[in-house]
C-alpha cells in the first residue's frame, strides 16, 4: 500500500491528463467509502452528552442559545423530522454536511492546487484526519462550522480563479452560516481581509463594492443572533468572548494544544500541513502561486489559539473549522522538490500520511464500538463521552421514578439532562436545577411540578445533593447504579428521593 501511495504522488506529475483523472477518481471513491463508513457509524454509536444537549435545544428552536449560535439545533431538527428521535436522526444532517464539505474541499483544492488529482487527494486528506472523522460525525456546532469554512474557501478560490465579484456573494453567505454555526466564523472574515492585504493581485477588491456586499450579507444572516443576544443581556456573547482574556502567562497548555492537534490531524498529515503552511509563508514561488489564500485563512485563528494556549486551555475541537485549509496545505507539499534530510523526511511523511491516518480512523471507530485499547473503563474517554451503556440504565431510572410516583427527574449537569431527556423511555420532565441559562428557550417548569416526590440523579463524581438539602425538607439517597460496558465500570450514579421544597427549587437565571 505504501509504495502505491508513493506512486500516486508521482503519477500526478508524470502521467497523462486522462490517467491523472482516473487516479483522482480512485481517490474520490475511497473518500466516498469513508463517508459511507461515517454514516454507518452515525447510526451505530450512542449519542455523546453534547449531542443530547443540542438535541434538546432542537426541541425549542430559537435564534440563539447560551453556548453557541443556533445552527446546530436547526440541523438536528431537520434530521429528526425525517428519521425521528434516534441517533441517526440526530446525526443525519451531519451526514449531508460531510458530503457537502467534501465537495467544497475537492473543488477548492482542484482550483488552488491547479490539479484535479491534488484536489481529490486534498479531500481524502481532509476526511482521513481524526478531526473530520470525529467532528464531522457527531452532531455538534463543529460540523456545520467546518462545512461553512469549506464553502468560504471555495468561494474565495473562485474569486481568485475567475475574478468575478459575484463570488463574494457566495463568500458572504458561507461566512454568515459560519457565524450561525460558531462565533469562530469571525476568524474567516479576518482571514479574507488578510488575504487581500497579503496578495498584491487581490488588493483591487478593496476598491470594489463586492466584498462589502458579501460582508453585509454575512451580517444580515447573523443579525438574528445579535438581536437574540440583545434581548438576553448579551449572555451568549459574554460567555464565549469572555474566554478570550484567559489568566496569567503559562506554558502549561501550549504542549497540550500542539499534542492534541497532532493527534487530530494524525502525525504525518500534521507534519505535511505545517510544512505546507511554512512553505507558503516563506517561499516566494509558493506565495506567487495563489496559495496565499490558504495561509491567510489559517493565520488569524492559529495566532489566536497559540496566544490563548499561553493563558488557558484550547479545547481540541476549536480549530476544527481550519482543517479544510490545512488539508490543502498538506497536499501543497507534493509540488516541492527538496533534497537532503528535509526532503527525505517530507517524502516519508507523504508516503505514510494516508495509511497511518486511515489506521487512526479505523482504530478510533472500532474502539468506539468495541473496546480494543487497554484503557480502564472509568478512564476511557470514548466510553465516558458517549452514552455507552446508558440506555438500559435510563430504563432502570424510569422504573424507580414510576415506583416513587415522581412527577419529574432533577439533575445538576447538562450531560445528565440531555441523556435522560433522550434515553428515558417515558416522557417524564427532566429539569436541571442549576445553570438555568442553558435552557433559556424552554418554557420554565411549573411550580406544581415540584410539589410531589422527585427523583434526583447524578454522577458520583459530580454529586451536588448538598444543593438539594438547602431546598427540600427530605433528601434521601435511595440507591446507586453503574454504567458498564462488558462488565467494566464506566460511571457510577447516585439517585435520591427529594420532597417538600422549602423555597425556590431552581437557580435564578
Amino acid at each position: 500500500m505504501e509504495l502505491r501511495f508513493v506512486q500516486h504522488f508521482r503519477v500526478a506529475r508524470e502521467v497523462s491528463a486522462a490517467d491523472a483523472r482516473a487516479q483522482a477518481l480512485r481517490l474520490l471513491y475511497l473518500t466516498g467509502a469513508l463517508l459511507l463508513l461515517r454514516a454507518v457509524m452515525s447510526a451505530l454509536l450512542p449519542l455523546s452528552f453534547d449531542e443530547a444537549y443540542y438535541w434538546r435545544w432542537s426541541q425549542h428552536l430559537a435564534a440563539g442559545y447560551w453556548d453557541h449560535p443556533p445552527l446546530i439545533a436547526f440541523v438536528i431538527r431537520f434530521g429528526t423530522m425525517i428519521f425521528g428521535d434516534s441517533e441517526f436522526g440526530v446525526r443525519f444532517g451531519m451526514v449531508l454536511l460531510s458530503i457537502a464539505t467534501s465537495w467544497a474541499v475537492w473543488r477548492a483544492g482542484s482550483i488552488l492546487l491547479r490539479n484535479e488529482y491534488y484536489g481529490a487527494l486534498a479531500v481524502l486528506f481532509y476526511n482521513v484526519t481524526l478531526m473530520a472523522g470525529v467532528e464531522a460525525l457527531v452532531a455538534t456546532p463543529d460540523a456545520p462550522s467546518m462545512t461553512a469554512a469549506a464553502f468560504f474557501l471555495f468561494a474565495l478560490a473562485k474569486v481568485q480563479e475567475t475574478g468575478r465579484g459575484a463570488w463574494w456573494i457566495a463568500a458572504g453567505i458561507a461566512g454568515g452560516f459560519a457565524l450561525l454555526a460558531k462565533y469562530t466564523g469571525l476568524f474567516l472574515g479576518a482571514g479574507a481581509i488578510l488575504w487581500l492585504l497579503l496578495a498584491p493581485a487581490q488588493r483591487h477588491w478593496f476598491r470594489s463594492f463586492w466584498p462589502y456586499l458579501g460582508a453585509v450579507i454575512a451580517l444580515l444572516l447573523f443579525a438574528p443572533v445579535i438581536a437574540w443576544n440583545a434581548a438576553h443581556d448579551w449572555i451568549s456573547f459574554e460567555r464565549q468572548f469572555g474566554r478570550a482574556g484567559g489568566s496569567g502567562f503559562t506554558l502549561r497548555f501550549l504542549g497540550e494544544f500542539l499534542a492534541g492537534q497532532i493527534a487530530f490531524a494524525t502525525p504525518f498529515i500534521f507534519i505535511l500541513g505545517v510544512a505546507g503552511l511554512g512553505g507558503i509563508l516563506f517561499s516566494r514561488t509558493l506565495r506567487a502561486s495563489g496559495l496565499m489564500l490558504l495561509a491567510a485563512l489559517l493565520l488569524p485563528a492559529l495566532l489566536y489559539f497559540f496566544w490563548h494556549s499561553l493563558h488557558d486551555r484550547v479545547q481540541g475541537n476549536w480549530p476544527s473549522f481550519l482543517y479544510p485549509m490545512f488539508a490543502l496545505c498538506a497536499v501543497a507539499t507534493l509540488r516541492w522538490t527538496l533534497s537532503g534530510s528535509g526532503g527525505r523526511a517530507l517524502r516519508f511523511s507523504q508516503m505514510a500520511a494516508l495509511p497511518v491516518a486511515l489506521g487512526f480512523t479505523i482504530l478510533a471507530y472500532t474502539h468506539a464500538l468495541r473496546p480494543i485499547l487497554p484503557i480502564e473503563g472509568t478512564r476511557d474517554p470514548v466510553a465516558r463521552l458517549l452514552a455507552v451503556g446508558y440506555a438500559p440504565l435510563a430504563e432502570e431510572f424510569d422504573v424507580f421514578r414510576i415506583v416513587m410516583d415522581a412527577k419529574a427527574i432533577l439533575t445538576s449537569s447538562y450531560a445528565q439532562t440531555g441523556w435522560l431527556s433522550f434515553y428515558l423511555p417515558s416522557d417524564a420532565p427532566v429539569v436541571q436545577i442549576n445553570e438555568r441559562a442553558r435552557w433559556l428557550n424552554e418554557p420554565p417548569p411549573e411550580e406544581a411540578l415540584f410539589e410531589g416526590p422527585l427523583l434526583y440523579i447524578t454522577e458520583e463524581r459530580r454529586d451536588l445533593s448538598s444543593l438539594l438539602s438547602e431546598r427540600f425538607e427530605i433528601v434521601e439517597r435511595i440507591g446507586s447504579l453503574m454504567r458498564q460496558r462488558d462488565g467494566v465500570l464506566i460511571e457510577n450514579y447516585h439517585f435520591y428521593r427529594v420532597e417538600n421544597p422549602t423555597g425556590p427549587v431552581l437557580d435564578p437565571l
